[in-house]
């Protein structure tokens, strides 16, 4: 690990100020960035302690919904009566993340900003455009097996790891920010984050020295809320495919729906051409083949990770037919 400095903020925008500084980094938890710098991937001259700030509460909102700070602890989140009872599929989703210990070290913005858990961004001595632009993507022709299928570019292959961000995904939150100078914004969490395209390096739309203060949900939806997670092990596993539904169904017929995706893309996922597919739709096996259609089409898999594309049908059709027969 290479010598950095540090410094504790006392207040949100001199955090943001210093943010800015090349070279800087904002540390709450810690429970990903402090592995990157063992490895040398992040090699930050500044950490910005972030974990004395007033950002750790969950608050109801006039509306019904709820704010999330960005300080909360990922376990604190997951037992929060509101969060069990409203939000159920994030409660499921953050429980099924890493391990007991570090969901009481991680926190909410923390998990939002994750980087990807990409073999070949992990060694430094292979070539990856996210940690070195312009040396190449090695999963391209490599181990490709964790990797994505939807929205991938000739630069990036990568998955986004965050359990969490596909819940919240579903629930259309918002998250919010402020910059050194004391300006806020709200941003929708389908545009935080983006696809790699050219710039796989630049992986959200936060700007330099805008740091995530809290996170919003809206009034909880109506229906049966689920959260599917495929993966190797039954624990401290990422996904190979995760699903975060909420169906609103009577007698076999559908009459809203949410869907979101995780370990397909490089970003938490959602396909309105799919959500549109099951509106007013029985729920029947040609109803989920039309859905998984519609959420597959323009995949493309890179060899290792073929079997992702058949298994997120199945998957898929085992959580439509959860939900619509309760």
């Amino acid at each position: 690990m290479k010598a950095f400095t540090y410094q504790r903020a006392d207040s949100v925008t001199q955090a943001a100020t210093a943010a800015i500084k090349p070279g800087a980094k904002i540390i709450a938890g810690g429970t990903n960035l402090l592995d990157l710098m063992k490895l040398q991937v992040e090699t930050p001259s500044t950490l910005i302690d972030i974990n004395r700030l007033p950002l750790d509460k969950i608050e109801d909102t006039p509306d019904g919904g709820l704010r999330i700070g960005t300080l909360v602890r990922n376990s604190d989140l997951a037992a929060d009566w509101r969060v069990r009872q409203r939000y159920g599929v994030l409660s499921r989703a953050l429980l099924a993340g890493a391990s007991a210990q570090l969901r009481n070290k991680a926190t909410t913005g923390g998990n939002l900003l994750q980087r990807t858990r990409c073999y070949y961004f992990y060694d430094v001595t292979k070539p990856c455009n996210k940690r070195n632009p312009g040396s190449g993507c090695a999963a391209l022709a490599g181990f490709n097996r964790i990797h994505a299928i939807l929205g991938t570019s000739e630069h990036c292959i990568a998955t986004h790891p965050s359990d969490m961000a596909v819940a919240m995904r579903a629930l259309d939150a918002k998250v919010e920010t402020v910059n050194g100078e004391g300006h806020t914004r709200v941003i929708p969490i389908g545009a935080l984050h983006r696809l790699p395209d050219k710039t796989p390096d630049i992986e959200t739309s936060l700007k330099p020295g805008e740091i995530i203060t809290s996170v919003t949900l809206p009034p909880p939806p109506p229906g049966i809320q689920v959260y599917r997670k495929v993966r190797d092990r039954a624990s401290y596993a990422f996904a190979l495919v995760s699903v975060a539904a909420v169906v609103d169904s009577m007698h076999g017929r559908i009459r809203s729906a949410r869907l979101a995706f995780g370990g397909l893309a490089p970003k938490p996922w959602r396909s309105p051409p799919a959500e549109q597919t099951l509106v007013n739709a029985s729920a029947n096996t040609t109803t989920f083949n039309a859905v998984a259609d519609a959420v597959l089409e323009g995949a493309s898999a890179f060899g290792g990770n073929d079997f992702k594309l058949p298994l997120t049908r199945r998957t898929l059709r085992s959580v439509l037919t959860e939900l619509t027969r309760a």
